[in-house]
């Protein structure tokens, strides 16, 4: 019989006897339950078993499984807010073909591991109501990639390099929900379009549509042949 994890006695120092951090135990835990079982059923008491540590010590860290989520996707995944963030802070900074790239690469990959998590979500409507609540409260959510690439656009556009009349919000939607579609339209492909190739394409192509004359706009690489 499989025995419990020691439960944690106060006044002990917050690591594992390896020297993790229990907070780390935690997320690493989560992030592999909720890939493995979806967030609809990885518990919290799951996760602490998994993790080592008591479901009372996995609350010191963490208000519950929706922050745990949002701290999996923060810190776990591609880090896409973080790079809209930055680029937003700095609009003008490096060629806006480069930095749309990286921005629709990270999306990509962002979408295509975080979609096996959230997808279970879609199942059962009463957690979804509960987690879309609890994501309101913390001011997160799927929209929010989307608001901030507006903001990097808009940013952009204030300088010139993107033209005065394109919309930043529908661009910020085309090109996030074209990588969110990569992800749930081949989940049960045998292969996913390289995100890399992918990314350069989507990039140019939605430059070709909002960028300036003057503003640079490689044309999309060639699909490999099949």
């Amino acid at each position: 019989m499989q025995q419990e994890p020691a439960r944690e006695q106060p006044g002990t120092p917050d690591r594992s006897a390896a020297g993790r951090p229990t907070r780390a135990r935690i997320l690493d835990a989560a992030h592999a339950l909720m890939l493995t079982v979806g967030l609809a059923r990885a518990t919290t008491k799951e996760i602490a078993k998994a993790a080592g540590c008591s479901e009372a010590a996995l609350y010191k860290h963490f208000d519950g499984k929706e922050e745990l989520f949002i701290q999996v996707l923060h810190e776990r995944l591609p880090r896409l807010t973080p790079l809209l963030r930055a680029l937003a802070a700095e609009p003008g900074r490096g060629a806006l073909a480069d930095n749309l790239t990286e921005i629709a690469r990270q999306a990509a990959l962002f979408y295509e591991q975080s979609f096996p998590i959230a997808a279970s979500l879609y199942a059962e409507t009463q957690l979804k109501r509960r987690h879309d609540q609890a994501m309101r409260q913390m001011g997160s959510g799927p929209h929010v990639p989307i608001e901030e690439l507006a903001a990097y656009l808009r940013a952009e556009q204030s300088l010139g390099r993107i033209a005065p009349g394109a919309d930043p919000f529908a661009a910020a939607s085309l090109l996030l929900g074209a990588c969110a579609q990569r992800a749930f339209a081949y989940d049960a492909a045998e292969s996913r379009p390289d995100a890399d190739e992918f990314a350069a394409r989507l990039a140019a192509t939605l430059l070709a549509g909002i960028a300036t004359p003057t503003a640079e706009r490689p044309a999309p690489p060639a699909p490999e042949d099949r």
